[in-house]
């Protein structure tokens, strides 16, 4: 069986958690996608999901605005499951009805199940509750012909409900979310139990499928990729060296952008400790040209961008006949890069951000459906060191992304300089492990200080670090007052031009991981 022959497709509506449900989908190696709740009926048809799941979202049914699918998917003989707006439009667009609630239930909340069949297979009913986290102000007040109720809660008559005679399930809590203690039963009940799946979605099967559909695209052609020294690139260049040999070169662009002495440090590892073809660019003075009086975050990213494709274009001339160019692209770059009913997309991301349009190569992206920790999976199932996969990341764009405002060598100095303080303090006291990413960030503002008897007027350094999984959504990581003490006051003592140190306790939501 091929990995994609079962699939389960997520219509997103706009939730802040519709990722968790694909990685909780993932986590039983099942595969899933998510697509906006806007895709056609047609696509949907050609996609041949085995199942269905319709995402909560912000909006309320009854809006003039209301984002719908087409009612048609009802109709398509497929599982179905709406979770909290999922689950109203279900009720709506079958004849049900859905109205602002009295009581809204924001939070934990009690179930009480009425059914062991289903979505609840295995569960107890009654006594004792289960603990759900809710999210809504509206609820169904008229349940659609063919329904009926299969779990209540103290603000939700019907909490969860099945149809008698169809796949269509609808809860109205969140299964995806860690607080729902019954969410994984729920889902794995949905996607087993009603959808029939089986769990053939392991890092092996992948590499399988992926080794063979290089090797039909590429054929006798050469292949470039665009190495980093990051995990994602870093097994782009492995899977694809497993995949076509000597066939890939491997192209590291030092752009100016990386911090103290990675560009020597990456060129040493993987000329010594693989079997990759390594050629190394220096365009330093290329792309500096290139961000020199560039403000906005957007046009940075897209200037480095096109410079780093104009770079592989030229290098690709002087290999010979060069077809393909290999990134590391990962599902949630795609994600970030998509609108929502035609609102702006999180960023323009440095690999999916229209770029293609304007390449002469055809993009090879063998990670394009994988998160983040399924990348390092596959790097340790393909064999790389986990000095190689246990990197934090680091953003494609580099530190031009990390200094807010104008770029030049100057301020490139000062965020590489507290930049390594970060590291060294956060590796020697075990905490670099611990979090999914540490760094620092140079802010656009000058404060005043005092420094022995002087006053001072100099830069602020912003202290970020976060707790992830995938990148889709992290927390500010709980790092210790001593240790934030001593990278404050290492970075003020030893990098000249900073008289301020703050740290960010922004989560993403509603905040990103990078500040621009």
């Amino acid at each position: 069986m091929n990995i994609h022959d079962e699939k389960i497709l997520i219509l997103d509506f706009g939730s802040q958690t519709t990722q968790l449900i694909a990685r909780r989908i993932r986590e039983q190696k099942v595969y899933c996608e998510i697509h906006p709740f806007s895709t056609p009926l047609e696509t949907i048809k050609e996609m041949n999901p085995t199942g269905i799941i319709l995402s909560g979202g912000p909006r309320s049914v009854y809006d003039a605005d209301a984002p719908l699918s087409d009612p048609g998917l009802f109709e398509l003989d497929l599982p179905i499951l709406g979770i909290c707006y999922g689950a109203q439009l279900m009720m709506q667009q079958l004849g049900g009805k859905v109205e602002n609630a009295d009581k809204r239930e924001f939070g934990k909340a009690n179930l009480t199940v009425q059914f062991t069949e289903g979505l609840f297979a295995g569960l107890e009913t009654g006594v004792p509750q289960h603990q759900v986290w809710m999210s809504h102000g509206d609820r169904i007040e008229v349940v659609a012909e063919g329904f009926e109720t299969t779990a209540v809660s103290d603000h939700s008559p019907c909490a969860a409900l099945r149809h008698r005679s169809k796949p269509f399930v609808a809860v109205q809590f969140h299964p995806e979310v860690v607080h729902t203690l019954i969410g994984t039963d729920v889902l794995r009940n949905f996607i087993f139990g009603i959808c029939n799946c089986s769990p053939n979605w392991t890092m092996a099967s992948f590499i399988e499928s992926t080794v063979k559909g290089v090797q039909e695209k590429v054929g006798d052609n050469k292949v470039i990729c665009a190495l980093s020294g990051g995990v994602d690139s870093s097994v782009t260049a492995a899977l694809v060296h497993k995949a076509i040999g000597d066939q890939l070169t491997c192209i590291y662009v030092d752009n100016g952008l990386m911090r103290t002495g990675e560009s020597e440090s990456i060129l040493r590892f993987f000329r010594e400790k693989s079997q990759l073809n390594v050629i190394a660019v220096d365009a330093v003075d290329f792309f500096l040209n290139e961000l020199a009086d560039v403000l906005d975050p957007e046009i940075k990213r897209k200037r480095i961008g096109l410079g780093f494709i104009k770079i592989f274009e030229e290098e690709a001339a002087k290999l010979g006949e060069v077809d393909f160019l290999a990134q590391g692209t990962l599902y949630p770059d795609v994600i970030e890069s998509v609108s929502f009913m035609g609102e702006a997309p999180i960023k323009s991301h440095h690999n999916v951000g229209g770029l293609p349009e304007i390449m002469k190569l055809d993009l090879i992206e063998p990670l394009r459906e994988l998160f983040k920790d399924e990348v390092r999976e596959l790097g340790l199932e393909l064999g790389l060191p986990e000095e190689a996969i246990y990197r934090q990341p680091f953003p494609g764009p580099g530190l031009g992304i990390r200094i807010m405002g104008e770029v030049n060598r100057e301020r490139l100095n000062i965020v590489r300089q507290a930049d390594v303080i970060v590291l060294e303090e956060m590796k020697k006291s075990g905490w670099y492990r611990k979090v999914w990413q540490s760094f620092a960030v140079l802010l656009p503002i000058q404060t005043v200080g005092v420094m022995g008897d002087g006053r001072t007027y100099e830069n602020v350094i912003a202290l970020r670090s976060v707790d992830s999984r995938d990148a889709m959504t992290a927390d500010w990581s709980k790092i210790p007052y001593d240790l934030l003490g001593v990278i404050s006051t290492r970075i003020i003592n030893e990098v000249r031009g900073v008289n301020r140190v703050v740290f960010d306790i922004s989560s993403k939501p509603p905040s990103t991981i990078e500040w621009e």
